[in-house]
């Protein structure tokens, strides 16, 4: 029985995290991305924040009042991840077959979807948004219950891994308080809903990032050093600072040209129809986020105090593949958008992700 309630109990949060999305209040906001059917910005109904912190509440007085142990999503681990193997599965085969073909092959339409930005219930659930959300909030869930499991079965959390443990809350809070810029991200306007985003947002973003945790929540404390574990902290926080900054910039740059940021006044080319942003942060690379992204993984991965063992490093290694490849793509897309004043661009921003390096 025990393997049965843990196969679908992804899915019932998954169904209540949608049910609170929807009745919760949330704030209406136009985006970037424009309809394809009527050029008109596609608006978003946004209450993430708000629908984590009752998720997180909920959790808690189950296990308050004995009704769901606190570390169920750690006993159940496996079967839950088979659960939302399949739901995800599911999720992504109906998010396409379905549809048009894009003319691609079926195999790409699997993987990269079909629908740009499918809405649904009148705009009230995005589905970008719907799924970002999910993962997020699951990963919470899953970084909650492995603690817990921890202090039930130990008595004892290692410092190590109370650091893993807030740098992922707090990468999931940011996350959701800064939901309003992801909607100028390149997910949102150069993505479609297939596999990639959908078994991505419902598996591997909720199971996968916590891999640190799943690997050493059970191992004796390594008695990392304090200073040390500040060093991995502050790798972190930098990492933050890089990505939440570049992303803070480009949103206040595309919804309020004039404003300076930080300080920094915007700098820019243009060629008469486009224009591009070249200081700051984006005048240190192409990509500057994606280097925040990477170093927000590495003192992740470090914080366990097990840099020895390579599944800590799945997570930063899987981030250099992402947004590597991202890269390429975005590349390419902007070359193809932009034309001369992108070869323009580059010779003004020559780096693509690491400044001096890459």
């Amino acid at each position: 029985m025990i393997k049965i309630i843990g196969f679908f109990t992804p899915w019932f949060l998954y169904a209540i995290i949608t049910l609170l999305h929807y009745v919760l209040p949330g704030r209406w906001m136009d985006g970037y991305v424009r309809d394809s059917n009527t050029g008109k910005l596609l608006r978003y109904r946004l209450n993430g924040r708000l629908v984590l912190v009752v998720c997180i509440a909920i959790w808690f007085l189950l296990g308050y009042m004995d009704w769901v142990p606190f570390n169920w999503l750690y006993t159940v681990r496996w079967y839950s991840l088979a659960g939302a193997c399949t739901f995800g599965l599911i999720f992504s085969l109906l998010s396409v077959l379905p549809f048009t073909p894009t003319g691609k092959g079926l195999l790409a339409d699997l993987f990269l979807g079909r629908l740009e930005n499918p809405q649904y219930f009148k705009g009230r659930i995005d589905a970008k948004m719907w799924l970002y959300m999910i993962g997020a909030i699951m990963l919470q869930l899953n970084v909650i219950a492995f603690v817990a499991h921890r202090i039930m079965e130990f008595g004892d959390v290692p410092r190590g891994i109370w650091l893993c443990a807030i740098m992922i809350s707090y990468f999931v809070w940011d996350y959701m308080t800064f939901e309003k810029v992801h909607l100028y991200t390149y997910d949102l306007f150069a993505e479609r809903v297939g596999f990639k985003l959908g078994f991505g947002c419902l598996t591997f973003y909720p199971y996968f990032y916590p891999i640190a945790l799943w690997t050493a929540v059970e191992l004796p404390d390594p008695g990392t050093p304090v200073w040390l574990l500040i060093i991995y902290a502050l790798i972190f926080l930098s990492g933050w600072s890089i990505a939440r900054g570049a992303n803070m910039q480009k949103y206040f740059f595309k919804t309020e040209p004039e404003r300076v940021f930080l300080g920094i006044s915007p700098r820019t080319i243009s060629d008469g129809r486009h224009t591009l942003l070249v200081s700051g942060f984006w005048g240190l690379s192409r990509h500057i986020n994606y280097l925040g992204e990477v170093l927000m993984g590495v003192g992740i991965a470090l914080s366990v105090g097990y840099p020895a063992i390579p599944w800590v490093w799945l997570y930063p290694l899987y981030y250099v593949f992402l947004l590597g490849t991202r890269q390429r793509d975005d590349d390419r897309r902007c070359r193809a958008k932009y034309g001369e004043l992108w070869d323009t661009y580059k010779n003004e921003v020559k780096y693509r992700i690491i400044p001096g390096v890459y």
